[in-house]
């Protein structure tokens, strides 16, 4: 089971825990509605703990991570981003330049 979906079915667990709490000892509906978030934050919270917990002692295994490959990607991506930022640096140098001589052929005409 993944982690997330532990915390989804106890937290769900706790909401119907704290319902019947809820029922059996408030003795209005604030109570009941106090009861059922704290004991469901609860074990929101607990859940989250037991999965770091799970996590941290028994699925942390060493593997391997390709740096070189990873690092190669990132370079190329960088190259491209340099790239395309320089295309629409002459982008924008061309729309100014279309802007002034628009302006001053507009200047004259007038």
């Amino acid at each position: 089971m993944l982690g997330e979906n532990f915390v989804y079915f106890i937290t769900v667990q706790g909401f119907f825990v704290g319902i019947i709490f809820g029922i059996l000892k408030a003795l209005d509906a604030e109570g009941l509605i106090v009861y059922t978030f704290f004991i469901t934050a609860f074990f929101y919270l607990f859940s989250h703990i037991i999965v770091a917990f799970y996590f941290r002692t028994i699925v942390g295994k060493v593997y391997f991570f390709p740096k070189e490959s990873h690092e190669r990607d990132l370079d190329l991506f960088v190259n491209e981003i340099n790239k395309r930022e320089k295309l629409i640096d002459s982008a924008i140098k061309i729309t100014d330049i279309a802007i002034k001589t628009n302006a001053q052929d507009d200047g004259v005409k007038s």
